[in-house]
């Protein structure tokens, strides 16, 4: 890590990445569209747009209304477990996507094509073994994210993971999961990191369109405002602690079929997205969301989190 005459954080990842500042807007399904990756692109980071399971038509429309709103680069996340992950791996290559991450699988079958075309790609992982696994397929970096974070997260923290990754590969490392501030930006740059993955800070970001009623409760949220549902089935989630969530914890103490757990999860993401209900939505949340307690544009979160950050690893 070095930094510039104007005092800013310059990394490996800053330069993989082409942008000014070495952080990545999470890939949240649902959330993460053309109007927030162009917003964090266009502040000086690096915007994704989540491929979820929307069909390719929608993702191909996302990917040109944020080129629309942009002239800087993007990225494409796809959740290898998805149906529709083929469809999407070549619409990488269709579309000239800069960078891609991925997440939920190895992207070992695709990545000898998408080198091949130029992209960037960087695997999520939440282990060792899977970023030294990444590095061999050649992964030109990895985020390493701990289980504070929103979504779907695996055991280990980001404290204990990025340093144990940072031993064993070569590559950049961007931690992800607890950071919304400079001062987790600097504890990750300190553990071994390059760069950053932040979702939930942009959860409350003028330019992020969920409900009224998520954006709310993420900044009323308190340090103990989450919970991971799905440790029975082995694939937790972390989220807002709701209606919806007490619900599911009871369905897994009685220990209901995981065929139950998964109709009722389904079509929940989109009901708190897009709904605000507490009831049936699953509001995907990180454990740093006490942190949170105003909205602002992603220029301010941004600019805010590196000033800061640069201020506390040069002592001032």
């Amino acid at each position: 890590m070095t930094v510039d005459s104007g005092k800013l954080i310059t990394t490996r990842v800053s330069e993989l990445l082409g942008v000014k500042y070495p952080i990545i807007q999470g890939a949240m399904a649902w959330i993460a569209d053309a109007g927030l990756a162009a917003a964090v692109s266009n502040a000086g980071g690096l915007g994704l747009i989540a491929g979820g399971a929307a069909p390719v038509d929608v993702i191909r429309d996302e990917i040109r209304k944020a080129r629309a709103l942009t002239n800087k680069p993007i990225g494409l996340n796809i959740m290898l477990m998805s149906p529709n992950a083929d469809d999407l791996a070549q619409l990488v290559l269709d579309e000239k996507l800069q960078v891609i991450t991925t997440g939920a699988g190895s992207p070992g079958v695709y990545i000898e094509r998408w080198k091949a075309a130029g992209v960037t790609v960087i695997p999520v992982v939440a282990a060792v073994a899977l970023a030294v696994r990444m590095e061999r397929l050649g992964a030109d970096a990895v985020i390493c994210e701990g289980c504070e974070a929103g979504g779907h997260i695996g055991d280990l923290t980001t404290m204990a993971l990025v340093p144990q990754v940072a031993d064993a590969v070569k590559i950049p490392i961007i931690a992800a999961g607890g950071i919304a501030d400079g001062r987790g930006a600097a504890a990750a740059f300190m553990l071994g990191a390059e760069g950053v993955q932040c979702g939930t800070v942009f959860l409350t970001a003028e330019e992020c369109a969920i409900h009224d009623t998520y954006k709310q409760r993420v900044l009323d949220a308190k340090d103990t405002g989450t919970v991971a549902t799905g440790r029975s089935s082995g694939h937790p989630v972390r989220c807002l602690k709701t209606p919806f969530t007490r619900k599911l914890l009871a369905m897994e103490k009685e220990d209901v079929s995981l065929e139950a757990l998964e109709e009722m999860m389904s079509g929940s993401m989109r009901k708190a997205v897009q709904d605000g209900n507490l009831e049936e939505g699953s509001f995907m949340c990180g454990q740093i969301a006490g942190l949170l307690k105003e909205k602002k544009t992603c220029r301010e979160i941004i600019e805010g989190l590196f000033g800061q950050a640069e201020g506390l690893l040069h002592g001032r």
